[in-house]
């Protein structure tokens, strides 16, 4: 573990719908984190090619403008891996940096026609790390994403820190939460669409509870950044406040106690020096995974197992071993 590492909190806003200006804005954005010294860049939450800010404007029963509007969507979501993430590696590999990014990620593994809000790690070389399915989208979401699985859960152990994460209100799920401390978290990463309270007490909460570094980022998207071509955006966000999310994005340190920002209404990179020791030091008085534990009045059960929508069983060939 190295005696102190740069974390970095990337609050921006995509080129709303369109996957390969995305792509370069965020190529962009690595590059300058990795020339101010960061060795892990956090995105926020859907950040290629954006937030489906629809889902809470319009009602679910006007299916042919969700149908439309989830059609570029998907048509400007990512594979992974594929073309998108092969960009990302080039330039996590030139910065020197691990890169934490909310993406819109395409289920090529069957329909290849439902979406999953994934949070995908890459290493710094360059390197697909891994990628984490939401859980439960909330509310409205549920009408855009489906649900991940427990079997892509885990803690990645890098050069600087152990580092994993949940997406959003994923926050709120207790037991995920307590997961990844068992597995060794120390950097949590938390790509969001919330902002402003409670969001921000949940933020210092968090790291308070798991003794880690948390890095709260979200998107500062204004009206004027989504396309006037969309029909929603006149018919549903006409009378809209001019920032439909302001960001909020935030780090704090493992006692709970602000390192940067919050920053409100605008695009910008928050940085926050972290000493190997702040990993340990804290947990010398509480570790939920560790002397907290109490694994003889508790006991939990993770799943890790993948649940794919298709098993094929196919039809044994003559003269082989049923």
């Amino acid at each position: 573990m190295s005696a102190s590492f740069r974390v970095a909190a990337i609050q921006a806003c995509p080129a709303y719908l369109d996957l390969e200006r995305t792509i370069d804005k965020v190529c962009a954005l690595i590059a300058e984190a990795g020339r101010n010294g960061a060795q892990l860049a956090v995105f926020p939450e859907a950040f290629v090619p954006g937030y489906p800010v629809w889902t809470w404007l319009i009602p679910a029963g006007r299916t042919a403008e969700l149908r439309e509007l989830y059609a570029a969507l998907h048509a400007n979501s990512i594979s992974i891996p594929g073309s998108a993430t092969e960009r990302l590696g080039k330039s996590a590999r030139e910065a020197g940096v691990t890169v934490a990014i909310g993406v819109n990620e395409r289920n090529t593994e069957a329909s290849d026609s439902t979406l999953f809000n994934t949070l995908l790690y890459i290493g710094q070389a360059g390197e697909i790390l891994g990628r984490h399915r939401k859980l439960i989208p909330t509310g409205g979401e549920r009408l855009v994403w489906g649900r991940g699985d427990g079997s892509d859960l885990e803690v990645y152990t890098l050069p600087f820190a152990r580092v994993s994460g949940l997406i959003c209100w994923e926050s709120y799920m207790p037991l995920a939460r307590y997961a990844l401390s068992a597995w060794g978290c120390q950097v949590y990463v938390a790509p969001t669409w919330d902002r402003g309270e409670p969001w921000l007490s949940t933020m210092k909460h968090v790291a308070k509870e798991m003794r880690c570094v948390v890095v709260g980022c979200c998107q500062a998207v204004r009206t004027d950044d989504i396309p006037d071509a969309l029909p929603f955006k006149a018919k549903y966000l006409a009378s809209a406040d001019p920032w439909i999310n302001p960001g909020d994005s935030v780090i704090v340190d493992p006692d709970g106690k602000v390192m940067a920002g919050p920053v409100r209404e605008q695009e910008t990179i928050l940085y926050a020096d972290v000493r190997g020791d702040q990993l340990i030091g804290p947990r010398w008085q509480l570790d939920v995974a560790g002397h907290y534990a109490r694994p003889d009045v508790f006991e939990l059960h993770v799943r890790r197992v993948p649940m794919p929508g298709i098993r094929i069983v196919d039809v044994p060939s003559e003269g082989s071993e049923l």
